[in-house]
């Protein structure tokens, strides 16, 4: 029996042996394992911080992108209601020294009754022709008597009048026009010393 014994001791040696060994092969693996889950993590985690400096990236712009496109349709729409408002401008240059005309026409002195009659038919086509122009938003600029002011005179040249104010209107030689808010024609003025 002394050998069943010896043989089970050397069993029992030969199987420590070998769950030492595994189980130092078994350590060695999980280390090894261990490790490259660090590496695999350190990985990830650098993936990841390239990934969101991306994003950010895109993010900002894709915002850029829109405050352009909003920009862009602002802009679109301010030109769409200025063309609106203005529309007019091209046409109502083009007629002011048509308008210019009919008031010479009208300061001529007229005596017979001919001439009174066409005056008249005269006066009535000046009279609409005002309204339809008007109507568009055409105004006459105030000029004498008023300030003088660059943005809607130009003074062509200067008089000497004691009993106004320096910088006063005196005399309108060309009217003016305003389109809504925008000048087409400046009045052109003889202002005060």
């Amino acid at each position: 029996m002394s050998e069943t014994t010896e043989n089970k001791e050397s069993l029992k040696e030969d199987v420590a042996e070998q769950v030492t060994e595994n189980t130092e092969e078994v350590t060695e693996t999980t280390n090894e394992q261990s490790q490259e889950i660090e590496l695999t993590t350190e990985e990830y985690k650098q993936k990841v911080s390239e990934l969101e400096s991306k994003l950010a990236e895109e993010e900002d712009r894709y915002l850029r992108l829109r405050a352009d496109y909003d920009n862009l349709r602002r802009r679109t729409q301010l030109d769409r209601e200025s063309q609106e408002k203005y529309r007019a401008q091209s046409l109502l240059t083009d007629l002011l020294p048509v308008l210019d005309n009919f008031e010479r026409a009208l300061q001529v002195e007229v005596t017979s009754d001919d001439a009174v009659a066409l005056y008249k038919g005269i006066d009535m086509v000046y009279r609409s022709f005002v309204d339809a122009m008007n109507k568009e938003g055409l105004e006459l600029i105030p000029a004498e008597g008023v300030q003088f002011d660059p943005t809607v005179h130009q003074a062509v040249m200067q008089e000497s009048d004691s009993e106004k104010e320096s910088g006063i209107i005196l005399r309108e030689l060309q009217k003016g026009y305003k389109l809504k808010d925008r000048v087409i024609r400046p009045s052109m003025v003889s202002v005060n010393e």
